[in-house]
């Protein structure tokens, strides 16, 4: 069985939060979701709890961060390709998010793009050419 990822991110306005992540293509799973939570889904690995603040302070007696002004974790999700990225970024965009809050990532076989969501957090999106990656590394260790 695959492992599941479950990030989990306090959120202030949780239906607002909701549209974006499904304007990125997240699906709501209704199973999870309430008043206080809901449960994106992007794959069948990778998973998004939405949560409210006062929900978020039941699982850690810490302050929640405002992701504004601190950054408590960049996340990054794989693309299938150069268009991929750039049509995450572009939905990101559009529905609200503000884009390439770090440097544009593009190595050749390797390229990426950033976005803050509703609240802060940031998300990186990252397409690789595997093939190309291994030869290139190659050639680095060589060097």
């Amino acid at each position: 069985m695959s492992k599941l990822i479950f990030v989990n991110l306090p959120v202030s306005d949780l239906p607002r939060s909701m549209a974006f992540y499904e304007a990125l293509g997240a699906v709501n799973n209704e199973q999870f979701t309430d008043h206080t939570a809901a449960c994106m889904v992007f794959s069948e690995t990778i998973h998004v709890m939405l949560l409210t603040h006062d929900k978020f302070r039941q699982f850690t007696p810490k302050a929640i961060a405002n992701a504004r002004e601190t950054t408590e974790v960049l996340i990054c999700m794989s693309a299938d390709s150069r268009d991929d990225v750039d049509g995450t970024i572009a939905k990101a965009e559009a529905a609200g998010g503000t884009i390439d809050v770090g440097p544009k990532q593009d190595y050749g076989f390797m390229y990426g793009r950033s976005f803050e969501d509703l609240d802060g957090h940031i998300w990186e999106v990252m397409w690789m050419d595997m093939e190309a990656a291994k030869e290139t590394m190659g050639e680095m260790a060589s060097a």
